[in-house]
């Protein structure tokens, strides 16, 4: 199944950032995911891991803020092409290939943890939660952009936060309804769950 996922996201690696919530070429798009985060996270340069990190997009953003960003990915491909863009920014993110189930960080070692569109694919989300709340150093903040699309496939918001109440205290939605996040009008649901203790 690991290798089944790997393969396909290598193959996806090439054309991933052609999706402007993606790649954050457009301005627009840009500005949203950064004024997004930067509302949520505590200030730089704060210890930010990002869990499935795809192109690393937003950890290259968040290193230009400051941030001090490790980004993880099943993806060879996915990891190298994030290695380019921060090495473009001139930024001292750090990639690494691996599975966000079993991951290779010490607990109590970062101070955010974000994960974009990853929980609703794995086998057991509530496993995997529980893996990356015990990363959270006190005070911690857990941030999951989720979506529940109109292909069917997803969470729901409700769901997703339900699952984060199973290890944290809090978990506060926040939709994502506005064009300028995905660089188009969507029509399902798309959201934030932040959660801060």
């Amino acid at each position: 199944m690991r290798d089944t996922t790997r393969d396909y996201w290598d193959a996806q690696a090439a054309t991933f950032d052609e999706e402007a919530d993606h790649g954050l070429r457009d301005p627009v798009v840009r500005t949203a995911w950064r004024t997004l985060l930067l509302e949520h996270l505590p200030p730089a340069p704060a210890d930010v891991v990002d869990l499935g990190c795809g192109t690393g997009s937003l950890a290259v953003l968040l290193a230009e803020a400051g941030y001090t960003v490790r980004g993880i990915d099943v993806s060879d491909a996915m990891v190298e092409a994030a290695k380019l863009k921060a090495q473009a920014a001139g930024v001292a993110a750090t990639f690494q290939q691996g599975d966000v189930t079993d991951l290779p960080y010490q607990p109590a070692t970062c101070d955010v943890v974000l994960a974009r569109h990853v929980l609703w694919a794995l086998p057991d989300p509530s496993s995997a939660l529980g893996h990356w709340v015990r990363l959270l150093r006190p005070d911690g903040r857990l941030v999951l952009i989720e979506g529940s699309w109109s292909t069917g496939a997803g969470l729901t918001a409700a769901d997703c936060a339900a699952l984060v109440l199973q290890h944290r205290l809090s978990a506060a939605i926040r939709p994502l309804r506005e064009a300028s996040f995905w660089g188009r009008a969507t029509d399902d649901e798309r959201y934030a769950v932040i959660s801060l203790h």
